[in-house]
């Protein structure tokens, strides 16, 4: 057992579903854990590991967690559709792989009860869903992993591809509305009123890219691809034309120095700037990912390796045999209204707290782990790390 498959196995060992050891927030916040993304996440690290190892472990933990919130009615613990909240979204991609391996037909109500959301999810003016009910007419780039990778394999297992039309022009809206021209980045959030206080009255959208955001739409870009049936080549070619610009634009933004993304992306070296774990491990898992599925240039590949090890080199830490990873932004978003310190301006961001062991920087850690066992990289990569 590695270095990192004994991180893993810490995790699981620690934790329960009511209190799981990579949700920060939650521990932090002295709230009981509900139905959420950041345990989605680390759920759909652990299948993915289930999947290409076929260690029976990851499974039976994820399954174990899940059957915790998972109602027979798929009713689920924690839940409110009336929170419109996208987030919530996420680890319903986790259900379908959960409902095939253990039959359990309570997982198979359960995603009919997460689409219902999205079926009564309010949307902008341009077909957008909003991200939260509490943040009107606004997308944040978060929110297109957090939905349309289960939109997407739900209309396609279940709906015969109707929802195509609508995913492909989300995320061509997106890219519309949200790149920006001076960085070649996207923005974090766009509010389609433009009139949120964070929001450029022209343009709508928020003042600067920030790392995860980009690492969760680059994350969204290739696993909605990878869900598209056959035969639907213009969504896909759409698709893989913005996964492919994105890539080449995050390139020049992978620092020399540490080979590694920061927390504000194009302010390398600036004061209080860092190098962050999350957008960066998601940035490898785009390039690796999409450089094995034939949706990057294979000469992604490496460059993703390059980060994977630098994360490990600097934030993965062995104290009183305990493994620890950090440098992990905690949280960062855009208002609302009664909370303007969250503005979207440098300043903000570089003041969020940096954490370890939080699964939104653990779980594409991880994902980026499957990638490399997948490109059989992994014993090259990991090399003396132990």
């Amino acid at each position: 057992m590695n270095m990192i498959e004994r991180y893993v196995e810490r995790m699981m060992t620690e934790s329960a579903p009511d209190k799981p050891l990579w949700n920060i927030e939650k521990i932090k916040e002295g709230k009981i854990n509900g139905w959420n993304y950041i345990d989605g996440c680390m759920m759909i690290a652990l299948l993915t590991l289930h999947r290409i190892t076929g260690e029976e472990r990851y499974y039976t933990f994820a399954e174990r967690f899940l059957d915790h919130y998972v109602f027979e009615d798929g009713g689920i613990r924690g839940f409110n559709e009336e929170d419109y909240n996208l987030d919530n979204i996420c680890e319903g991609r986790v259900l379908f792989d959960v409902y095939r391996l253990s039959g359990k037909e309570k997982y198979r109500k359960a995603i009919d009860t997460l689409y219902g959301q999205l079926l009564r999810q309010p949307r902008t003016h341009e077909g957008n869903f909003w991200h939260k009910a509490i943040y009107p007419h606004q997308v944040w780039l978060d929110g297109l992993y957090m939905a349309q990778v289960f939109y997407t394999r739900y209309t396609t297992e279940l709906e015969d591809c109707r929802g195509y039309a609508d995913i492909r022009r989300q995320f061509l809206t997106v890219r519309q509305r949200m790149f920006d021209p001076e960085t070649k980045l996207f923005r974090h959030g766009y509010d389609a009123s433009k009139t949120a206080f964070w929001a450029d009255p022209k343009t709508g959208c928020s003042r600067n890219p920030w790392l995860r955001s980009l690492g969760w739409f680059a994350a969204a870009l290739i696993d909605v691809t990878v869900e598209i049936a056959p035969g639907h080549e213009d969504f896909r070619a759409d698709m893989a034309s913005i996964a492919r610009e994105l890539a080449e634009n995050l390139l020049p933004y992978v620092d020399a120095d540490t080979n590694m993304l920061w927390q504000v992306p194009h302010q390398i070296g600036r004061a209080g700037n860092y190098p962050e774990t999350s957008g960066s491990a998601m940035a490898a898992y785009f390039f690796l990912k999409g450089a094995r599925l034939g949706i990057l240039d294979a000469s992604y590949a490496p460059v993703g390796a390059k980060i994977f090890r630098s994360i490990c080199d600097r934030y993965l830490s062995e104290t009183n045999g305990r493994l620890n990873l950090g440098g992990i932004c905690l949280v960062a978003g855009l208002g609302p209204e009664n909370n303007r310190r969250r503005d979207g301006s440098y300043e903000y961001y570089i003041s969020e707290p940096v954490v370890e062991n939080d699964a939104k920087g653990l779980a594409p850690f991880l994902m980026c782990y499957t990638e490399l066992l997948q490109s059989g990289m992994a014993d090259e990569v990991l090399k003396g790390l132990e």
